[in-house]
């Protein structure tokens, strides 16, 4: 896993020493950015995994909520206040709140670590459900090509036994016209190469998947 990078967002600088100076306990620490709590124009909201912004009242507090939630990134509100911490909950329900009761910063810590993981898990079931749709799509033209080599095998005979004939008759075609035909013949043999290797790797493919599908048979006849 790449080392993740976390955003503490507060005009408090007492709080994010606090926040930096307690993760470094942690075994796994994760790389900080400090921000101030007023966001500028542009603030670019997918640069980090996950932001913990400090306490301030609601209404300081909501602007810099609301562009961090619309990122899509987990966010932790550290509050003060309860009835701050309801209208957040109430307003912005994907906001994590956390309030500062006694320990406080080793359960913000350990949420964010939580959040973290949640997040990084989800980033490595999106990078595999990309990737299984590529292989999908692979899938489905190695099938296509596969489907068609009896069309086009029928295809290159034409070709190869055309050219053939052509080439028997040495007086009837002028020397460049012998040349070209000549290479569109070798390229014939050189396509009919290719698909005799897609037969080929099919067999392969059929006996390494008989086998795949043998071993746990064996095993549960074993056990």
């Amino acid at each position: 896993m790449d080392q993740p990078t976390v955003a503490i967002i507060s005009d408090d600088a007492e709080f994010s020493h606090l926040i930096s100076g307690r993760w470094q306990a942690e075994r796994i620490v994760p790389a900080l950015t400090l921000i101030g709590l007023h966001l500028r124009p542009g603030f670019d909201a997918d640069g980090f995994d996950l932001a913990i912004v400090g306490p301030a009242a609601a209404d300081a507090v909501r602007p810099a909520l609301e562009v961090l939630d619309r990122a899509g990134h987990p966010v932790i509100f550290v509050c003060d206040r309860a009835a701050t911490a309801r209208s957040i909950r109430a307003e912005l329900p994907r906001i994590l709140v956390v309030r500062q009761y006694e320990a406080w910063a080793d359960t913000l810590v350990l949420v964010a670590t939580e959040a973290l993981r949640r997040a990084e898990a989800l980033a490595r079931a999106r990078r595999a459900e990309d990737s299984n749709g590529v292989l999908r799509r692979h899938a489905v033209l190695g099938q296509y090509a596969l489907d068609m080599r009896h069309s086009m095998n029928n295809a290159l005979t034409s070709i190869l036994g055309n050219s053939e004939l052509l080439l028997l008759e040495p007086g009837g075609l002028a020397a460049e016209a012998r040349t070209q035909i000549d290479t569109i013949r070798h390229m014939a043999l050189r396509m009919h190469e290719i698909l005799q290797r897609f037969s080929s790797l099919e067999k392969e493919m059929t006996v390494v998947q008989r086998e795949a599908q043998r071993e746990p048979r064996a095993r549960a006849a074993v056990g």
